[in-house]
Parts: C-alpha cells; structure tokens; sequence
C-alpha cells in the first residue's frame, strides 16, 4: 500500500518532485495542483508518460484559499509546497488542521520562522512540517552537514552555490532556472551569518570574490539572502563562521550593482507617463522576460568548505555535489536538485522518519540520511579531508 502525494504548484520545481515522488516515494496517487488548470494537466500529462504508469492526476487549486484545499489533503499522508513563499504558512496551518505532513521550499526566513512557531500545534497534530527544502536553502545547509561530519569539531563552514547555464551568453551569462520573484528576493535586503559565533546580518550583494570551482573554472561569489534560513540560529555560539554565498560567472555581480544604483529593486511606485510603475516590479517583469530561456541546459553545484579539528589536528574537509540537465527526462539540474530534495524529506516524513513538530531542515535531514539517498537519484558527492597548518 503506497501514499497519496499533494504537490502544490505544477511549476518546474512542483512537477521534478512529483517525478521522484512517484520513484522513490512509495507513491500510489499524487494530486498535481495548481490555479492554472492547463498548468496542472500538462504536468500530469508528462509525469505519467515519463513514469510509464497513470499515478499522477491534475487539479485546480488555489494556495491563497488554502481553506479550499482541506477536503485534499485530509485525504493525503503528505504535501509538498512549490507554490510562492508567500502562501507557505497558510498552507502549514492548514497541513496541521488537516493532520498531513508538509515540506515547501521556502524562500523567505521570515514566514519559515513563522512556520517553526507552529511547532506546538503540529507535535499535537502527529504531522511534520519542514520548510526551506530545495537546494538553497536545503541541500546546500545538507551538504554542509557532511562536511561537519567529516570533522571531530567543526568551527568554520562556507558554502558555495549556484544554478548557471552550461553556455552562458552575455552581458548576463545567466539564465532564469527558477522564479523571477525568488531571484530579486535574493538580491535584495540581508542574509544572516555567524560571525565570531554571533547571528549578524550582512547586505546582499557585498564580499565579493572569486575562486577556483570544478568543474566551471574561475567563478564569483556574493552574499545574497536566505540561503541559510535558519541554520544560523541553529548553530549560534557552536560554529564561529557560517556563511553561504552565491556562485555566479564573473562580471554578474556588477550589472546588478547597476539595476540597484538605478532604483530598480525600489518598492516605492514611481509616475512614467502618467502610469504608476513599482521598479520591483518592472525587474521581475523583465527578467522573466529576457533571462528566460526554455532550451537552457544547466549546471548546479554545490561547494563546502569547512574547518575545524580532526584527530587533535586543525583540518579542512571539502564537500561537493555537481549536477546537469538531464536530457532523458528533461528536467534541469535546478528542478532535481531544488524538487528531489524536498521530495526525500516528505518521503521521510510520511515514513515517520522525521518526529511530529515544526522542525528546520538542519534539523530534519541528516548528512547520513542524504548520503543514502544521493546514490539512487544519480547523485555523486566527493568530499575530502586536508590537514592544515
């Protein structure tokens, strides 16, 4: 006997995870919701050609109405949010009511502190809610967890990573692999690190540097927010750094040093020929207008540094994941690595794998449980382990 899956959202990242879902998943059914019908049908459409068996059925649905959704899920071991971060915490309240475990992906550490909060309500409930799965924050505050792992006593963790275009094309050498919505919400306001064992918030956009990544070559890397949802609380007075910057090609960063100079990530509503414009807005519009590419082949990798003592020695341990698009099934390396992740955490979940309550990733899933699961989605993690002076 097998679950019954609801994915909310049939966007890129929605449909990957319903993919492995139905895989790896021990899924029976899976609901494919979604406010766009045809959105939803589609996706069914594709998973069950690809899965050679008809497990996946589409629905409309609404997140903003998650009340809506209750006679769903109450009928359903789990769901899983790849709609906006903004319906997340109405979507968890619901998951508690509705007693089914949940994951989402995140995207803002604001709403996932506010879904923590529901920890009481969900232990009553028997249910697990996990949010900020996907790869950053997720697999990338996993990987980290290896690399801990590898150490007796870890002190310092960087991360690195990064969705990019296997043939990056300029000015940008980018291209859209997720929400236009989610990549200005990166680039705007603070991220929150350790530093000397202290939560302290640090702007976007800023520490500029660049680095050697196999297999990509010379990279820069960047602050940007939310990468860490809530690990660094987590980790507060245990770790002295902690931090998690974005890999891009270089000369990425400056551009968008350019669009903040021209108050275009502004949320104030400025008059352009009698129409009110928000240049927020105007900057999602455009880069889902002129970043996307739907022939784009990606690249994802993922990079962790951390320091610490091993045998009584100082050492480094080095831990790194590298994924392509994968053109048998024709999901790109941001969709498994984002949707695959979260999908093994609902898959643990339901398992009982993961205890009732409110629990942050870091938390949730471990190094070892990650470890066990890569090998099957073809995933290949290589770590190594220096000793320095």
């Amino acid at each position: 006997m097998g679950y019954h899956y609801v994915v909310i959202g049939a966007g890129r990242q929605g449909v990957a995870a319903a993919y492995d879902l139905a895989r790896h998943g021990e899924a029976e059914r899976i609901t494919l919701v979604d406010l766009n019908p045809r959105a939803a049908e589609s996706g069914a459409e594709r998973l069950n050609r690809l899965l050679d068996r008809p497990v996946v059925e589409a629905r409309f649905g609404d997140a903003s109405r998650p009340e809506t959704l209750a006679p769903l899920l109450s009928e359903a071991a789990g769901m899983l949010s790849a709609a906006s971060y903004r319906f997340n915490l109405g979507l968890a309240r619901l998951a508690v009511e509705t007693r089914t475990h949940m994951v989402d992906l995140g995207g803002h550490t604001g709403i996932v502190r506010e879904e923590l909060a529901l920890d009481p309500e969900a232990k009553n409930a028997g249910v697990a809610l996990v949010p900020d799965c996907g790869m950053g924050p997720g697999m990338n505050v996993t990987l980290a967890l290896v690399a801990m792992d590898l150490l007796d006593e870890a002190h310092e963790v960087r991360i690195y990573d990064g969705g990019l275009p296997q043939n990056p094309k300029p000015p940008w050498n980018y291209a859209l692999l997720f929400s236009a919505e989610g990549l200005v919400n990166e680039y705007e306001g603070e991220a929150y690190f350790l530093r000397e064992g202290r939560v302290t918030p640090v702007p976007t956009l800023t520490e500029l540097e660049e680095l050697d990544i196999p297999p990509l070559g010379r990279l820069e890397a960047f602050v940007t927010s939310g990468g860490l949802s809530t690990m660094p609380w987590t980790f507060e007075g245990k770790l002295r750094v902690l931090e998690n910057k974005t890999l891009r090609y270089p000369g990425h960063c400056q551009l968008l040093h350019g669009l903040r100079a021209l108050g275009l990530f502004s949320r104030d509503a400025i008059s352009v020929g009698g129409v009110s414009v928000v240049p927020r807005d105007l900057l999602i519009a455009l880069f889902e207008r002129f970043l996307s590419d739907p022939e784009v082949r990606d690249v994802c990798v993922i990079h962790v540094r951390a320091r610490g003592m091993k045998e009584g020695c100082p050492a480094e341990a080095r831990v790194s994941l590298v994924d392509y698009y994968d053109p048998a099934t024709g999901f790109r390396a941001m969709e498994k690595l984002t949707g695959w992740h979260a999908s093994i955490v609902l898959a643990l979940a339901v398992r009982g794998e993961i205890p009732p309550g409110a629990t942050p990733i870091e938390r949730a899933l471990s190094g070892e449980q990650f470890l066990a699961a890569a090998p099957a989605r073809g995933w290949t993690v290589e770590h190594s382990l220096h000793f320095v002076g």
